[in-house]
């Protein structure tokens, strides 16, 4: 039997399977919910062990579960394999405009209607179908590569034990290659592999000018006024070509190459339907770049908010004590969080003028970017078992959104490898949340053939 027959035959315990872990409501930001984590991590090792894996554990962390599972490959020698995902889920209420229960998974033709049924169960468990179906195509009793499954309980929640885990866990999480399978592709008729993940930092700047607020009429045009300040600070962050202007800001950036730059060019992009989605009335950004890049390839600095003085109704004649705004930085490889934040703070100190005082504080150590070696072997196998399985080219995409992936990367010293059905329309973080299980399927055929290739590339 080959592997898409298998997985056809199989398809209705599959989603028979899903829609019970589905009905789990395992959300980790909702510390009412973190009985209901455990209870979803319960039920995957269960579920893994009654696929075969001779090894599920659940990990401790200083939070909320992690599940791991191993199984040694058929032969010595093989290249090692670790599947990251994620089993806990977005907040969801009925009353934000749920047209089912959240938690009471439906089917509508080859739709899955649930929380979590993209993000990220349905891209977890086709893992285990996945390798049943290799092993039915091969008649072994173990998989092609030695396959390792990391199954995180927090990543809704900002992954905060995450790093600490993978540091603690090394020894027993070695391995040649980590596959993500937490992304989408471009369309369901365009199967595309997710190439790279920009990363994220996210601050404030406080000035303060007079200790309190002047009156205009006697104080103002001989005291500086700190929201005037801040206008220039704001307006100077970017050059009349889009470029950020902060001083070595792109000093880290790596340029895509042409082959990756000709891939997204092809891709069926309509940057008026984009627009229309945007509920913009025109395209911006860095001159030189498609749109398409500067969403992905590309280093942002967005102003997310600012304030000063009197916002009320009326007119309030004042020279204001202080301003603040608040900026997020998206980050593409190689910048460093740090690196950006020291750039950030610099840039600030040295634009103010006398007499205002400047504070700039950051939420947190920032989110690295990460993206795939698209020469490597692992990249390549992984694009073709995916070509195999859906009968097509796949192309490349990147997301401009940000995860743990860096750190798996950099921890474990594995390249990275995004193999992922999910799709931008399955309304992942908002109300009905949709999979579709056809695609499902073919998520669990590319991994079947993926670690196939991989063991004969070695």
């Amino acid at each position: 039997m080959d592997a898409r027959t298998y997985i056809e035959e199989h398809r209705g315990a599959f989603v028979a399977a899903l829609k019970e872990w589905l009905a789990i409501p395992s959300v980790s930001a909702d510390p009412d919910r973190h009985g209901d984590v455990r209870r979803s991590a319960e039920w995957l090792v269960a579920h893994l062990k009654g696929t075969g894996f001779p090894t599920v554990e659940v990990w401790e962390t200083g939070g909320l579960p992690a599940v791991y599972a191993e199984w040694p490959a058929a032969a010595p020698g093989a290249p090692t394999v670790l599947v990251y995902g994620h089993h806990d889920v977005q907040p969801a209420d009925s009353a934000e405009g749920w047209e089912t229960d959240p938690f009471t998974p439906v089917e509508q033709g080859d739709r899955l209607i649930g929380r979590g049924a993209s993000d990220d169960k349905g891209q977890v468990l086709f893992h285990a179908l996945g390798v049943r179906a290799g092993l039915a195509a091969s008649g072994a009793d173990a998989p092609p590569v030695t396959l390792k499954l990391l199954i995180e309980g927090e990543e809704e929640s900002g992954s905060p034990h995450f790093a600490e885990l993978l540091k603690a866990r090394r020894d027993r999480l070695d391995c040649d290659v980590v596959v993500v399978s937490d992304t989408t592709m471009w369309a369901a008729d365009t199967p595309s592999m997710c190439v790279g993940m920009r990363g994220l930092v996210a601050g404030q700047i406080d000035l303060y000018g007079p200790d309190r607020d002047l009156h205009s009429g006697t104080f103002g045009g001989a005291v500086p006024n700190p929201a005037a300040a801040m206008a220039d600070l704001l307006s100077g962050l970017h050059g009349p070509d889009g470029r950020i202007a902060v001083p070595g800001f792109y000093d880290d950036v790596v340029e895509i190459g042409e082959e990756e730059r000709d891939l997204i060019a092809r891709l069926p992009f309509d940057e008026g339907e984009w627009l229309a989605t945007a509920s913009s009335r025109a395209v911006s950004g860095e001159a030189g770049y498609s749109t398409l890049e500067r969403i992905w390839v590309r280093p942002t600095a967005e102003i997310n908010g600012m304030w000063s003085g009197h916002t009320g109704s009326g007119g309030k004649t004042i020279v204001p004590s202080s301003a603040h705004a608040k900026l997020s930085f998206r980050l593409v490889p190689d910048q460093e969080p740090l690196r950006i934040q020291q750039a950030v703070r610099a840039y600030v100190e040295a634009n103010v003028p006398d007499g205002v005082i400047p504070e700039v504080s950051f939420s947190g150590p920032g989110v690295r970017p990460c993206a795939s070696d698209l020469s490597s072997d692992a990249v390549r196998a992984a694009r073709a078992a995916m070509s195999r399985a859906f009968g097509t080219e796949v192309l490349y995409t990147r997301e401009g959104g940000s995860g743990p992936e860096a750190d798996l990367a950099d921890i474990l010293g594995a390249p990275l490898v995004f193999v992922a059905v999910g799709l931008d329309d399955d309304r992942i973080h908002a109300p009905n949340e949709k999979v579709e299980v056809p695609l499902l399927l073919k998520g669990a055929e590319s991994a079947a053939y993926l670690w196939e290739d991989l063991a004969r590339r070695g």
